[in-house]
């Protein structure tokens, strides 16, 4: 991966103690909200603040308390809208957003793609929130992936290559 990426970006890497998960990390334009899990820690945190500080990106930490990483309990649908399990997580970090409640515990793990929301097909009360509230959703199927509490964004890395 790094090898790929890196014609593409300049790569860092942080250094220990720190820890970090990517499924820890929301992008929502130039902020990142990153979980305090238990794969990712307050160094972790602060290495990354201090790698993008330079590219004007802030990063906000949220607690994670019920679930592996931030994205399980919880993610960006698109425009002004987190989807969230608000049991797993603070969700006083997503402060101006709306936040929309996951029907399904696990379901908060979704992907806004393509003017679509990918969601994975075993939530369908979830995907059903998120089409009343106005979104394009997309089901897919995701059970082997969910068998390691994994969802949509677990297997994605999204990004322009200009």
């Amino acid at each position: 991966m790094a090898a790929a990426l890196s014609r593409y970006r300049e790569l860092r890497r942080i250094a220990p103690p720190a820890t970090l998960e990517g499924g820890d990390v929301i992008q929502i334009g130039k902020t990142l909200y990153v979980g305090l899990s238990k794969r990712t820690n307050r160094e972790g945190v602060a290495q990354m603040q201090e790698f993008l500080k330079p590219f004007g990106y802030r990063v906000i930490a949220v607690d994670v308390r019920g679930c592996l990483h931030l994205k399980s309990g919880a993610c960006w649908a698109g425009g002004g809208t987190i989807l969230a399990n608000r049991e797993w997580i603070d969700t006083s970090a997503f402060e101006g957003f709306h936040l929309l409640d996951a029907a399904e515990p696990a379901a908060a793990d979704v992907l806004p793609i393509g003017g679509s929301v990918l969601i994975p097909a075993s939530f369908p009360r979830t995907a059903e929130a998120l089409a009343s509230a106005g979104f394009r959703v997309r089901p897919i199927d995701v059970s082997e992936l969910q068998k390691a509490e994994a969802g949509v964004t677990c297997m994605s890395l999204i990004f322009s290559a200009h």
